[in-house]
């Protein structure tokens, strides 16, 4: 006897009808699949494609944008009231996750969004002299990120500086005497001066006009006394109009700089030596992913990006200076 002509009619009918609500069920549940609402900020031009390594690396972790996630990119430069109206506007609009950058971005959304309990996950910020994360290893609250090896990056630079120009002894800085980071940049580089038997002349100022200002009174001497010029990692040196005052003092000297942001390897400087901006958007999605797998943000430990090298070979060149083959080698990208 086959098994149906056991059932008995009533049974059949409440099988058939147990077989649809599954299979209504099931349908709803794909219809009503979650999607995530991820706000990005970016903060400052120079960064914004922090954002496309972000969504790309995302859309390989399974994240479709239109599907299981949607997106609001908003872009400011340098401007914090404009930052905080929109992560009011990401709190009114219940963001799964925001995403911001760079440092003092990630800084004032941290402000904005606390007691909210919307995770938070940064990149490019230096995380030393702030109250950003507790720790490395345990960020604390509901935030993580990407951070920025500010000591690493300063003193390799002037390494990679002292490589190019051996016989380099009077190196210029001029830094943002109230950027957070200053004051470990300032360790990290006078340690690596004196052991390099450099000596750094130095200026600060806290506006950009008092920046621009220092230089051009350096600029105007007959004989500035200098041999290089090195940036410092923090906004006033990379601001437009900063790099732009700093690469004219050089020119007009005719003095090489070393680098700092990737753009500044393009736009004068020997070399460029910061974490790639997609990379470190692409390691944020990872932390991400990881937020919305239900894992609280404060106790996934923030990532430290690798240094990514970029030598302007025509520029070392236009200041009759030559390469060593070793660096040449190591470089991540060489621009000739």
């Amino acid at each position: 006897m086959a098994i149906s002509e056991k059932i008995s009619p009533g049974w059949k009918v409440i099988l058939a009808f147990l077989l649809f609500v599954t299979v209504f069920l099931s349908s709803c549940i794909i219809k009503t699949q979650r999607v995530y609402r991820v706000g990005i900020l970016s903060g400052a031009d120079p960064f914004t494609d922090i954002a496309d390594g972000f969504i790309s690396r995302m859309k390989e972790l399974g994240y479709i944008d239109g599907k299981n996630i949607r997106y609001d990119l908003q872009r400011t430069n340098s401007d914090p009231l404009a930052e905080e109206r929109i992560l009011k506007e990401f709190i009114k609009n219940k963001m799964s996750l925001v995403f911001a950058f760079p440092g003092g971005t990630a800084t004032t959304a941290k402000q904005v969004l606390k007691g909210r309990k919307i995770p938070l996950v940064f990149a490019m910020a230096g995380i030393e002299g702030t109250d950003l994360v507790e720790s490395i290893s345990r960020p604390g609250d509901h935030i993580t990120g990407v951070r920025f090896p500010n000591r690493e990056s300063t003193s390799k630079r002037l390494e990679i500086l002292h490589e190019l120009i051996p016989a380099a002894r009077r190196i210029y800085i001029i830094y943002d005497a109230i950027y957070p980071n200053t004051p470990f940049a300032l360790e990290a580089v006078r340690t690596t001066a004196a052991s390099l038997g450099m000596v750094l002349l130095e200026d600060k100022a806290d506006t950009l006009e008092e920046f621009k200002a220092a230089i051009q009174k350096r600029s105007d001497m007959d004989n500035a006394g200098i041999d290089a010029v090195l940036l410092m990692p923090d906004y006033l040196n990379h601001a437009p109009d900063g790099f732009g005052a700093i690469v004219n003092f050089a020119d007009k000297h005719k003095l090489p700089i070393g680098g700092g942001m990737d753009f500044t390897a393009e736009g004068g400087a020997m070399f460029s030596l910061v974490p790639g901006n997609f990379d470190q958007g692409a390691l944020a999605a990872g932390l991400a992913d990881k937020i919305l797998r239900g894992v609280p943000a404060g106790v996934i430990p923030v990532v430290t990006p690798e240094l990514r090298l970029r030598i302007n070979y025509k520029v070392i060149q236009r200041l009759g200076l030559k390469a060593p083959e070793g660096l040449l080698s190591r470089a991540d990208e060489v621009i000739r």
